[in-house]
């Protein structure tokens, strides 16, 4: 499956963005998805993840209230509508999908990664 995140830019504190990552080639209800993101010098880490069918969502402590991450799977895509946002969120956002994770967790290791969309948070 090829993921291609977007939705990236430049945003002042308190500002939104919404992300999208469009799935293609595999069968998209097959693949929990997840978000994570790397900020320059650091490890990266996850953000937000969704199940198959879409009602069961995990959140990062430092991102819970503040994204929420949805999926529409006739239109192959899943989002991540992120509000509030921090200097701190600055970072590269990949989207990732897996087949084999039937629960989701923060730990769990994704087989498919799009290449990142730029976050800038100004403050």
């Amino acid at each position: 499956v090829q993921l291609q995140a977007s939705g990236g830019g430049l945003v002042q504190a308190g500002g939104s963005l919404s992300l999208s990552c469009a799935s293609s080639g595999g069968t998209f209800t097959n693949y929990a998805v997840g978000w994570f993101r790397q900020a320059p010098g650091k490890e990266r880490e996850f953000v937000a993840a969704i199940s198959r069918s879409g009602p069961a969502t995990v959140y990062a402590d430092s991102v819970k209230g503040r994204f929420t991450i949805s999926r529409d799977n006739a239109e192959n895509t899943v989002y991540l509508q992120m509000n509030s946002l921090k200097p701190e969120d600055t970072a590269v956002y990949y989207c990732a999908a897996s087949s084999r994770i039937w629960v989701l967790s923060p730990f769990a290791e994704y087989d498919y990664w799009g290449q990142g969309t730029q976050v800038t948070v100004s403050s």
